[in-house]
């Protein structure tokens, strides 16, 4: 056992004896801010000799003060080997590259690099503390950091610690290639809003990460920032309104300028605007508008006004065929929406609502006039009616008007009348050898005349007359066709020819056709045998002394044998309706209106006393001074207008002998 541990001994006692110097630690790289301490370890092993350190190759002394290098020195415990190298307060010209050498064993750390760094100054925005800027305009704001900052510091935009985009940086350098300064430039637009605002511009790097900043205040200008209210902002027409123009603005407000619908109010001055509202204040909004040193700005409001109806648009008359779609528009304004309704005229019944108004197949019912209403509003204004008519297009109605009888061979007329949309094309009479449009053709002579009255949407009317000058038999027995045509059809209708009793049997009793009641001139015995229906006006003689000829026509004897040589007197008589004591003619003109026919009194033409009563319902008497008289009739030589037609008529259907003298001839 004793052998092996001598052994043991012997060997450590070798390795020891034959260790030689080295390095226990080296110094490393080391980073510094301007102004601190930097140390630089270094340690060797089983070395008591000189130990020195170099800069950039430079020895520096052994000693441990190292003299001549008034803020380097060495510190450590010699025993134990250590010589670290210290520098305070450390330099730019510090930075540099260290080694530790042990000279008498040569041995040499690894280089250590010493990085002074330089905090960042703080930086400068141009125009601080305070920019002024124009609202709207694009501005750059420029913040520059300069020094020996190392390393180069990066330069940020900060508002309310919030990072802006938008900033580029620059770089200025040296002509010995070292940074002069770096610039950062903002670009942005500035609003009113930015108006006070705080903006700043921080310098960091790794010197001072915290960075260092500057601060500046955005004094704006802008144009003004106009706000408009209006109270109340509903009322009713013609209630009063005011508007309060309210505005912000840097510089102070010059000016205040109103308008409505884009026209000045004149007169209007300053922030505040009266007005009486009415509906034109819905679609025409007010608007004020404000200016100052840097520009103007305007703000519109429109007011909530409730008015009654008021007709936009009245609806268009229109013609459709039968059978089409008829619509019709009709356009209110209102505020409320007005309720809008669709009726006939004259009726009660709602066809439709709302603005059109759709009549899907129309037929001739449909014709007529059409109303468009609207009801008027919360204030009781505004509202009413609009009425458009619809003609509807249809074949012609043709209606047969009444005829007077007339004598066998005597004139005679036929009446139709026709109603057409569009106007007839033609309107023909025909009958059993022939038809005639227009003209004459042998006994036969055609007029047409406009009707006085239309009828409602089927346009206006005519009245197509027939002439027949000395009648025939067969007048009487055939029937006589009026039609009329047009491009959507045709239309007719048959009428017949009336003949007229030529005298009563009675004795002393001549019949004057053409009245159905007989006059208060009746005596009693004429009331006692005379009929409410056939006996016309009445002329007292005896029948012997009437004699009928083959004509039709009546001739006379002179019961007296010349003792009173009396005369006839020859009368046109017509079958107009007479309210009044006299003969009556028919109007002077074709247009006029159906109805009464103006009175005529012949007395003072002929010298003796109203000769009769006539009218179509209503029959008088022709008198005469004397119990006897004669008569006979004359067949007319010219046609007249038709009975509606407000005309004297040439057209006699009864005449009388023509006298010879102005008056009656009697003798004794």
């Amino acid at each position: 056992m004793l052998v092996p541990a001598l052994l043991a001994l012997l060997f450590c006692l070798r390795g020891h004896a034959g260790l030689s110097p080295h390095f226990l630690q080296q110094p490393e790289d080391l980073v510094v801010l301007l102004g601190d301490e930097a140390r630089l370890p270094c340690a060797l092993g089983t070395y008591s000799g000189v130990v020195q350190w170099t800069k950039d190759g430079l020895a520096l002394g052994g000693e441990r003060d190292l003299p001549g290098w008034s803020r380097y020195w060495i510190s450590g415990d010699v025993a134990r080997g250590q010589h670290n190298l210290h520098i305070r307060p450390v330099e730019l010209e510090d930075q540099a590259s260290y080694e530790c050498q042990a000279t008498q064993a040569g041995l040499r750390s690894r280089p250590a690099q010493l990085h002074v760094l330089v905090p960042p100054e703080a930086p400068q925005v141009l125009g601080s503390p305070s920019v002024s800027l124009v609202a709207g305009v694009p501005a750059n704001l420029t913040c520059r950091s300069r020094g020996d900052a190392r390393p180069t510091p990066e330069l940020l935009w900060f508002r309310d610690e919030v990072q802006l985009d938008g900033a580029t940086s620059y770089q200025t350098l040296l002509k010995k290639g070292t940074i002069e300064s770096v610039e950062s430039i903002l670009s942005f637009t500035p609003s009113s809003h930015d108006d006070g605002a705080t903006l700043v511009c921080r310098a960091r790097s790794q010197a001072f990460p915290a960075g260092k900043d500057t601060a500046i205040t955005l004094s704006l200008q802008y144009s003004p920032v106009v706000t408009l209210s209006a109270e109340p902002q509903t009322v009713q027409e013609g209630e009063k309104v005011t508007f309060l123009c309210q505005a912000r603005a840097q510089p102070p407000v010059t000016g205040y300028r109103w308008a409505k619908g884009g026209s000045p109010v004149l007169g209007a001055r300053g922030p505040m605007l009266e007005v009486v509202a009415d509906a034109s204040f819905l679609t025409a909004p007010v608007s004020c508008e404000v200016s100052n040193a840097v520009g103007s700005a305007n703000c519109s409001t429109a007011l909530d006004v409730q008015f009654g109806p008021i007709l936009q648009a009245k609806p268009e008359p229109i013609s459709v065929d039968q059978g089409e779609e008829a619509s019709f528009s009709c356009a209110w304004h209102g505020n409320p929406l007005p309720r809008v309704t669709w009726t006939r005229h004259g009726g009660a019944q709602v066809l439709g609502y709302g603005p059109t108004l759709r009549l899907p197949s129309v037929g001739p019912e449909d014709a007529g006039d059409y109303v468009c209403r609207a009801e008027a509003g919360l204030s009781g204004l505004g509202g009413g009616a609009a009425e458009v008519r619809l003609t509807v297009n249809a074949p012609p109605v043709v209606t047969a008007l009444h005829s007077s009888t007339a004598f066998l061979r005597g004139p005679a007329r036929l009446q139709c009348l026709v109603f057409a949309s569009p106007a007839p094309e033609a309107v023909v009479w025909s009958w059993d050898e022939g038809f005639l449009e227009k003209g004459s053709r042998g006994r036969f002579l055609v007029e047409t005349f406009p009707a006085p009255e239309g009828r409602v949407g089927q346009g206006p009317g005519l009245i197509s007359v027939l002439h027949i000058s000395g009648t025939q038999e067969s007048d009487f027995s055939r029937g006589f066709n009026c039609s009329a045509r047009n491009r959507l059809g045709e239309g007719d209708t048959w009428i017949s020819l009336g003949r007229r009793a030529s005298f009563s049997k009675q004795k002393n009793q001549v019949c004057i056709p053409g009245s159905s009641h007989g006059s208060s001139l009746r005596g009693p015995e004429e009331e006692e045998t005379g009929s409410s229906e056939d006996q016309g006006p009445i002329m007292h003689m005896d029948s012997s002394d009437l004699v009928l000829d083959e004509e039709g026509a009546l001739e006379t004897k002179d019961p007296t044998n010349g003792y009173y040589k009396v005369q006839g007197v020859s009368v046109s008589l017509s079958l107009g309706k007479t309210p009044g004591d006299g003969l009556f003619l028919p109007p002077s003109s074709p247009l006029g209106p159906l109805g009464t026919p103006p009175f005529y009194d012949f007395n003072s033409h002929l010298g003796m006393p109203r000769p009769c009563k006539l009218s179509r319902a209503q029959a008088g008497y022709l008198t005469t001074p004397h119990s006897r008289a004669f008569t006979s009739y004359i067949k007319p030589t010219s046609f007249g207008l038709p009975d509606m037609a407000p005309r004297t008529a040439p057209f006699p259907y009864a005449s009388f002998p023509t006298p010879s003298h102005s008056r009656l001839q009697t003798h004794v």
